[in-house]
């Protein structure tokens, strides 16, 4: 140790639902074609990377470690998709670095839960490692980082609302009046992205399964600011692939309904449920419902549109 303070930059970014998810076949890079309506939510996690004083450390990263309830679940190794952005922000500046650090994740979003809870911790980390290494990375540059770590990336960087086309990695600005609440249903256990495509693909060929139209007048609602005409232009494509694999997710959907709320809907692979609702208290009153009933995990409340991803001062 050397007797100084060791620095410290913490950023936070957010949860994501898909108000629309409109998913294509296949590509020959084997991603689906998407078209999706990102909202962020108000469901935090914060990425803090801290100095290391000592003068054995060796590369960027000395370590990993992770708080929240959903802790247990996420890996604290070289695979964790914010160890991951540090090192690929660091790579693409192609500067020197003497600084090392460690990674802690506070987390307060499901994992594996289609809430983009690995994303959003990616997109805080690449913004504290490009303000911690003082790297001479521009906006652009980090959502090019961002989309190579994984479809959701880039809309965590940015939040907001958005659409998203490609593999949902190019986004246009969406227009939204108001502020939109959410009762959120966890389910018991995940739901692997990769398997919930590969059954859309299946049910796809065994039979015709709907699909989304385009998102324009989910759009108009949102420029409405009324929670009720947004309610009516929900869709999931990927809605029927979750509840093939978990099929206790169509009571879930079923006891928000009963519980008033004004639409529900499996968010982006599933299997957390998203309901929407009124106002604020609304929500808890749904949340509440749902508590009760016996057919999730536990419950949330939130609101969007939420910010993206920014320093924590």
């Amino acid at each position: 140790m050397d007797g100084r303070t060791p620095l410290t930059v913490s950023a936070t970014a957010h949860a994501k639902v898909n108000l629309h998810l409109g998913c294509g076949d296949v590509r020959p890079d084997g991603f689906h074609e998407l078209v999706t309506v990102f909202q962020s939510l108000s469901l935090p996690t914060t990425v803090t990377l801290t100095e290391v004083l000592r003068g054995d450390a060796t590369g960027h990263v000395a370590g990993l470690t992770v708080s929240g309830d959903s802790a247990k679940h996420v890996p604290s190794d070289e695979s964790n998709l914010a160890w991951r952005a540090v090192i690929a922000a660091v790579e693409a500046a192609e500067s020197k670095v003497p600084r090392v650090a460690t990674v802690h994740i506070d987390k307060s979003i499901p994992v594996a839960g289609g809430m983009a809870g690995g994303s959003a911790d990616a997109a805080a980390a690449l913004l504290a490692a490009r303000e911690f290494f003082e790297l001479p990375l521009t906006d652009d540059e980090l959502l090019g980082l961002a989309a190579d770590l994984g479809s959701d990336v880039p809309f965590c960087l940015l939040g907001g609302t958005a659409l998203g086309t490609g593999r949902g990695e190019n986004l246009v600005p969406v227009l939204v009046r108001g502020e939109y609440h959410w009762a959120l249903a966890l389910a018991k256990g995940g739901l692997s992205t990769p398997e919930v495509f590969r059954t859309i693909d299946r049910l796809r060929e065994e039979r015709e399964v709907p699909r989304a139209a385009a998102p324009d007048d989910l759009i108009k609602a949102l420029a409405s600011g009324s929670p009720d005409q947004l309610a009516a232009h929900l869709a999931n494509d990927l809605q029927p692939a979750a509840i093939s694999l978990k099929p206790e997710l169509r009571t879930t959907l079923r006891a928000g309904l009963d519980g008033g709320a004004l639409a529900g809907i499996v968010s982006g692979s599933g299997p957390t449920t998203a309901f929407l609702c009124r106002d604020r208290e609304h929500a808890l009153d749904v949340a509440a419902h749902l508590a009760t009933s016996g057919t999730c995990a536990a419950t949330l409340t939130a609101s969007g549109p939420a910010p993206g991803a920014r320093i924590v001062q």
